[in-house]
């Protein structure tokens, strides 16, 4: 696609299409955290711990065994998430176990799970 079938033929600004726009458009910060959670996902490490937590309620050594990495580097990428308010954690005896926050979460997986398969 070339630049010039992307754009209009003529200048024309829709006023009424705008206004409505801009009436539901977020502030500035809404819209940059909302950037910012997208980050989160943009890392396949934590996809896939987040596709482990789909499944399971698990701790850091069990996440290290399944992925095939170090604790060290799944407790760095669990801060992240937790950070993020995407995984919660709770405590066991010596183990802390790792799950996912929220059914939003899970939402979000499955519905870029749909889209990348359509």
């Amino acid at each position: 696609m070339n630049q010039e079938s992307m754009c209009c033929d003529t200048i024309e600004v829709h006023k009424e299409l705008l206004s409505k726009v801009n009436a539901t458009m977020p502030d500035e910060t809404k819209l940059y955290d909302l950037a910012e959670l997208f980050k989160v996902f943009g890392d396949s490490t934590r996809i896939r711990i987040l596709f482990v937590l789909l499944e399971a309620e698990v701790c850091v050594c069990d996440l290290a065994a399944v992925l095939g990495m170090t604790q060290s580097a799944i407790s760095h990428q669990l801060r992240v998430l937790k950070q993020n308010k995407l995984v919660k954690s709770r405590r066991e005896g010596k183990s802390i176990f790792y799950s996912l926050a929220d059914s939003h979460v899970r939402t979000v997986i499955a519905q870029g799970l749909e889209h990348i398969e359509e």
